[in-house]
């Protein structure tokens, strides 16, 4: 079997080599020419993973034709770009077992990534969970949830996919790991705030406690399980990605807290996520003070000090 990665950031890169011990043949896509040439000359995605050499079973290229061979196809491309790709590619995608390996909501729709999945096939499932591209990339064991809610096929995925490095449970509840792995990003920078603008790491666990509990507060409302939540793609990832600078979203935040200008050609997810979410809450009725003071700050409707007020002085009340 042939599996296909669209998308040559870190983590679409990461995901191939750790595949590549348990694939024959992997396919890692990519229309960014420099990412390409980088890959192709030096073995080596110098823009986005460097350090880490590619095996030689990956066949990288700009092609999108060569993924029809594909009979599963990972799909790793920023959450706001995700639609574009696949409405381009729709023939080509159509049928195929589409995995979506990006976080958080469509900022217009407010739909998660296997909904629009299905605008070119029924076959679609979600990769997440608590993982560092370079974790992977170094061949370190990663627990991760795959879920479908098509019968019988995150089991299938996980049987495929699954290795003593890429560990796979599967959940036949795809929208509360697309939640926990959208909101988890959301927190993450409200954490990375705190610990940047000087407060400890005291602050930063009771703003992820709170977080944590609006994630489990908005749950119903968008129809996922709470026990997905309290699992890997929810209180997992959640975890590491509120305590460790390699994450994204929490550097963003970091850089927020210090008053500080971060790199716009990183991808930080939970900036986009924080208003879709917002959205969500408002049609629903849903107070989520937390949540909204990060977009708040995000969007710059607030003033850091006015941010921090809000994320770690609410009102003392039962727990």
């Amino acid at each position: 079997m042939t599996v296909g990665i669209l998308g040559a950031g870190a983590f679409g890169t990461s995901l191939s080599i750790a595949l590549s011990s348990s694939n024959e043949k992997l396919i890692l896509w990519t229309q960014n020419h420099d990412i390409f040439n980088s890959v192709q000359k030096l073995r080596e995605n110098q823009l986005r993973l460097p350090g880490y050499i590619l095996p030689q079973t990956i066949i990288v290229t700009n092609d999108i034709n060569k993924i029809r061979e594909c009979s599963i196809v990972l799909i790793a491309v920023p959450m706001q770009k995700l639609r574009s790709l696949v409405e381009a590619h729709a023939l080509i995608l159509k049928g195929k077992i589409l995995v979506a390996c990006c976080k958080g909501f469509e900022l217009l729709t407010g739909l998660g990534p296997t909904s629009i999945l299905e605008i070119a096939s029924t076959k679609t499932a979600i990769l997440t969970g608590p993982s560092f591209a370079s974790d992977l990339a170094s061949g370190f064991p990663t627990a991760l949830t795959i879920a479908s809610k098509v019968e019988g096929l995150a089991q299938y995925i996980q049987k495929e996919l699954g290795s003593e490095v890429l560990r796979l449970y599967w959940s036949d509840d795809p929208i509360g790991a697309e939640l926990g792995g959208a909101l988890k990003n959301v927190v993450a920078i409200g954490c990375g705030v705190t610990i940047g603008a000087g407060y400890g790491s005291s602050s930063r666990a009771a703003l992820m406690t709170r977080g944590y509990s609006e994630i489990l507060s908005v749950a119903p409302y968008f129809g996922a399980k709470l026990e997905t939540l309290s699992g890997l793609s929810g209180l997992g990832d959640l975890s590491l990605t509120c305590m460790s600078s390699e994450s994204r979203n929490y550097r963003y935040g970091l850089a927020l807290g210090k008053q500080q200008s971060f790199d716009k050609n990183i991808t930080v997810e939970g900036a986009s996520t924080s208003s879709a979410v917002i959205l969500k809450a408002k049609e629903f009725k849903i107070d989520t003070p937390v949540m909204a003071a990060i977009n708040n700050l995000v969007t710059g409707q607030t003033s850091l000090k006015q941010a921090i007020q809000s994320l770690l002085s609410r009102p003392q009340r039962q727990e």
